[in-house]
């Protein structure tokens, strides 16, 4: 059976590859992802899949790291879309018996949360 790390990998490589029947592989049928930013909770394997099937196209994942410790696994991507833009998604996952059962996704777009100035004296702005 494949460690927690290497099924999230093949998550966002099966992803990119827009290859849905094996995205959903490894999804357990009562799987529960969470998107608090948008305040969306997506219920199961099917509504997994069609979420990410029906995105509009023109993205690119890149994963930055995956990080786990047992059956806890942490994902940071990059999302590059021809029209919208760059996205960014630290995602927490959990995997049981070589499924994901859970899910909590923080998605976002660099720059939308922009530094207030009376932090400028406390911080670098960085641009990455």
């Amino acid at each position: 059976m494949a460690e927690p790390a290497d099924i999230i990998r093949h998550l966002w490589e099966r992803t990119q590859a827009r290859d849905w029947a094996a995205v959903g592989e490894l999804l357990a049928e009562d799987v529960v992802v969470e998107w608090p930013v948008s305040g969306e909770r997506i219920l199961g394997r099917d509504h997994y899949v069609r979420v990410n099937a029906e995105y509009p196209e023109g993205w690119t994942i890149h994963v930055l790291r995956i990080v786990a410790s047992g059956t806890e696994v942490v994902s940071e991507v990059e999302v590059h879309h021809e029209t919208m833009g760059l996205h960014r998604a630290a995602s927490f996952w959990t995997v049981r018996d070589g499924r994901i059962v859970s899910g909590r996704e923080y998605w976002t777009e660099p720059g939308s949360d922009p530094s207030p100035e009376w932090r400028a004296p406390y911080v670098e702005r960085v641009s990455d």
